[in-house]
């Protein structure tokens, strides 16, 4: 599973992207889904509510339960995705397209020299046990004939 270059990661499976200046864009990385299991529910901030790194800002309802979502980074909440508080499907299918979850004015973009690159994200998955779910090789079986 290849994750998009141009975000960083959190260990709560969030990305960011930098836009101009102090803005930036959240959304969950492709592997939550995986890991969560089909999003059916969120809880977001409000338009205009400040964010504070690594704590709660909202949930996510999915068929395994409600997770708690904890800030990546520290900021103004500028704007929220209500496509996707109507459809959470969204989510599952383009989570770094039309799935974002909320735009940001930073309070501190050096918040963001804390979180992963794409690879350190990665890395980061493999270590903790956590490898996104690859499709599995289809296994050939030879067998020999006999004489």
């Amino acid at each position: 599973m290849a994750f998009p270059e141009d975000r960083l990661y959190s260990e709560e499976h969030l990305w960011v992207k930098q836009e101009r200046g102090s803005k930036a864009v959240l959304g969950f990385s492709s592997y939550a889904p995986q890991l969560y299991g089909e999003i059916l529910d969120l809880e977001l901030p409000e338009e205009g509510d400040e964010l504070e790194k690594g704590e709660i800002f909202g949930s996510v309802e999915t068929a395994r339960g409600v997770e708690e979502l904890s800030s990546p980074v520290s900021g103004e909440v500028l704007a929220v995705n209500e496509e996707i508080l109507e459809d959470p499907e969204i989510i599952n299918n383009d989570p770094y397209g039309d799935g974002w979850l909320l735009k940001v004015r930073l309070s501190d973009p050096e918040e963001l020299e804390e979180l992963m690159s794409a690879d350190e994200y990665e890395d980061y998955l493999e270590e903790e046990g956590e490898a996104p779910f690859e499709e599995e090789e289809e296994e050939e079986f030879f067998f020999e004939e006999e004489e």
